[in-house]
């Protein structure tokens, strides 16, 4: 992060009007969507940049990091503060009545969905960008059931509409297949394809021009909205549009559906300040319940649509005051476990969640943080109420991309840094150390790893750094993690693909300067049961001069794929029973615990199984804990051999998208890598082929498909779920992974 310059508190932003004002939103998409391109321009045009930094140019702003300029993506989600103003598009501050925005543009591809995921924990409304050409793509689906899960209000802007292939028609059809959602078309397109040159606000039934779009030095900050006129070529068109809006309004708004069924339906089709008012309050409700989400359109490479796209930000999504009352959970007294709800008021107690921790090379730790109710202040103590460790603020910052501001308070609805946090890390909830009830706030869904490599320091000296190096990098990335082998003993990171863990390996030596040997990418697989199976072990040893006894009985049996393991303490309701030692008893379900973390083909978790304990046998004086747990490990692993080992391996979920004279080539490709399609359709002028693969079998696939399609291809995959592995690849794999 760039130096900071000092700044004012802005007392207006703990008000309620200034809450009000406030919208916490993220920009997402699949990679390539254009969401960093428009980033850029809602920079430009809210006065918080002086010039558009372009992707392919390795310029833009919230693309500051090397890696991100070298590659043209978006690696690392970043937030960025700016104002608008519907109507008055040169009030770029708080004084002039304009809307704070806390913007933060996060990753499109698979391999950063930790970036996404704790992005839109702490938003309260998103942009969903889509491709005008290619739809809804794989990560499009990925992220809105991310925020389906959040309940995170979006609306959706169809970008690249000056691209050949472009429909908006097309886009909008796939929304409601795809993704189940309900979308309501606000904004008509007029022209098409490199015709593309401007659009119509259906709800003001207003053109929308950019006539110095291609401007070296405007570069679309200008623009007219003007009456559409009964003569224009589209004014048809955008009439029964307009119409098809208010009836897919109407369906998911009750007011205006019976505004709708009622003699005021004439009135509302005017546009009249009042209709238009009522219409804008309806897509709001819609918006806010989750119920229709506004589709607007546009070309953020060619400078027109953002504007429209800001007054929508404004017009229809929420500010904190809009979401209900966050919910934490109290963890001391006799309360403890029961649920309170704080509201975004600067009265109420201080309640911050960090959702981000970047390592500055001069601040140390950055904590990114958005306080959900109560004020922080530079100098306050506070308690980090998972780590029960008390911290003290050096310094606020309000973050503009790769610049920040000092900043005295912050206060509920906001988004802003800390520095001087040494023992915070992603999703630990901040409240005052002087605050009497300690609460915490629900943490992050992470995703487990797919892939792992070895890595070791290419000297002993150089250990110490790289260990302190991947340690500072686990802080920053909860999706990334290190371990050491049992077996080998060698040190293993893990990560959600190839990419990522490249990414991390070019950080070790660019940012930590650390050079590690690092192995080929490998698979973490996972192991499983085939059948039921019931054992009876016996423990008997004498360990020390001393016997060490337990008895028990305990029953194996394979869940569903994909529903987790289930340890359960079936012993029935006996006298003797009653009598067995609590101690020993938890000992033994922790021993069945320890057994199912790993399995006896490779070591690998064992998971989707259901283990009961059906009976125990204790000794007094001769049985332990120890004992117990023993037995119960042991016992385990006799059963696990018993039920019939399987390994299971992540299959992933691939979509490949090109020219339809390479289609059977990329079949036949697929299907020499064990894949097994599930579809193939039509995408504009491209053909799409959707499948799943088994991850050991696309490392190195993006090399492989620019030779079978000479170039012509793009490929897409995530994480589909655990499959077994066939039985007759299964100990060629064991052998392969062993070396034996």
């Amino acid at each position: 992060m760039a130096a900071s310059t000092p700044a004012t508190a802005d007392s207006a932003a703990l008000t309620a009007a200034g809450i009000g004002m406030t919208r916490n939103i993220g920009i997402m998409a699949h990679i390539d969507a254009g969401k960093t391109t428009t980033t850029e321009r809602v920079l430009f045009y809210t006065g918080s940049s002086h010039y558009i930094g372009e992707v392919h140019d390795g310029a833009a702003h919230t693309d500051f990091d090397a890696e991100e300029q070298r590659r043209g993506i978006t690696i690392y989600s970043v937030a960025t503060t700016c104002f608008w103003k519907p109507g008055e598009p040169e009030a770029h501050t708080p004084e002039s009545g304009a809307h704070r925005i806390n913007l933060i543009d996060t990753p499109g591809h698979v391999d950063f969905t930790i970036e996404v995921e704790r992005s839109l924990r702490v938003l309260d409304g998103a942009i969903a960008v889509f491709d005008a050409v290619a739809g809804v793509e794989a990560q499009s689906e990925t992220v809105w059931r991310q925020a389906e899960r959040y309940a995170v209000p979006r609306i959706c802007f169809v970008n690249k509409l000056d691209r050949v292939g472009a429909t908006l028609t097309r886009t909008v059809e796939m929304m409601g297949e795809r993704l189940g959602a309900h979308p309501i078309v606000v904004m008509l397109p007029v022209g098409a394809e490199s015709e593309f040159e401007a659009v119509v606000d259906l709800v003001t039934m207003e053109l929308v021009t950019w006539p110095l779009a291609d401007d070296e030095q405007d570069k679309g900050r200008s623009f007219e909205r003007t009456l559409l006129s009964a003569d224009h070529p589209i004014f048809a068109e955008a009439a029964a549009a307009r119409e098809s809006m208010l009836e897919s309004l109407a369906e998911v708004d009750d007011e205006l559906m019976e505004v709708f069924l009622s003699d005021a339906v004439d009135e509302l089709r005017e546009l009249s300040p009042q209709s238009i008012a009522n219409i804008r309050a309806g897509l709001r409700r819609a918006t806010l319940s989750l119920r229709g989400f506004p589709v607007l359109c546009g070309s953020a490479l060619k400078n027109r649509g953002i504007q429209p796209l800001l007054d929508a930000v404004v017009h229809y999504l929420p500010s904190p005051l809009d979401m209900p009352p966050v919910e934490a959970v109290l963890t001391t007294g006799s309360k403890s476990g029961e649920l309170v709800t704080r509201k975004p008021e600067p009265t109420e107690p201080l309640l911050a969640l960090a959702f981000k921790v970047v390592q500055d090379s001069h601040r140390g730790p950055v904590v990114m943080f958005r306080v959900y109710s109560g004020v922080l202040r530079v100098k306050d103590q506070i308690l980090n109420v998972a780590r029960d460790k008390k911290e003290r603020i050096n310094k606020l910052l309000l973050v503009r991309a790769n610049k920040t501001e000092e900043i005295e308070e912050i206060g509920p609805g906001n988004i802003a840094a800390a520095v001087g946090l040494r023992f915070t890390v992603t999703g630990d909830t901040l409240i005052l150390s002087k605050d009497k009830q300690l609460v915490v706030l629900p943490g992050m869904q992470i995703p487990d790893p797919v892939i792992f490599r070895s890595v070791e320091a290419k000297s002993a000296g150089d250990q110490k750094d790289l260990d302190q190096a991947l340690a500072r990098i686990q802080l920053e990335d909860p999706s990334f993690t290190v371990y050491e082998d049992p077996d080998s003993g060698q040190m293993l990171m893990a990560g959600q693909g190839e990419l990522h863990l490249e990414v991390i390996v070019n950080k070790l030596e660019r940012d930590y300067r650390v050079k590690a040997r690092v192995g080929r990418p490998q698979v973490a697989y996972r192991e499983s049961i085939a059948g039921p199976a019931q054992v009876e072990f016996e423990y008997d040893r004498e360990v020390g001069n001393k016997r060490a006894y337990a008895k028990l009985t305990l029953e194996l049996e394979a869940r569903e794929r994909g529903s987790g393991n289930s340890v359960e303490n079936a012993l029935p309701a006996t006298e003797e029973i009653l009598k067995f030692p609590k101690d020993l008893l938890a000992a033994a379900l922790e021993g069945i615990g320890d057994s199912l973390s790993r399995g006896p083909l490779l070591g690998y978790p064992v998971v989707d199984v259901r283990a009961r304990l059906l009976a125990v046998t204790f000794i007094e004086g001769d049985s332990s804990v120890a004992s117990f747990r023993a037995a119960a490990t042991m016992g385990t692993n006799k059963a696990i051999e018993q039920a019939g080992a399987r390994l299971l391996e992540p299959m992933m979920s691939v979509e490949v998208v090109g020219p339809e004279e390479f289609i059977g080539n990329v079949h036949t490709d697929l299907n020499t890598r064990r894949g097994r399609v599930l579809g193939l359709g039509p995408r504009g002028n491209a053909q799409v082929v959707q499948a799943h693969v088994p991850l050991a079998e696309m490392v190195g696939y993006a090399t492989s498909l620019r030779s079978v399609t000479q170039g012509r291809a793009s490929h897409s995959m995530q994480f589909a779920a655990y499959s077994e592995v066939p039985t007759d690849l299964q100990q060629q794999i064991i052998t392969k992974v062993r070396g034996y």
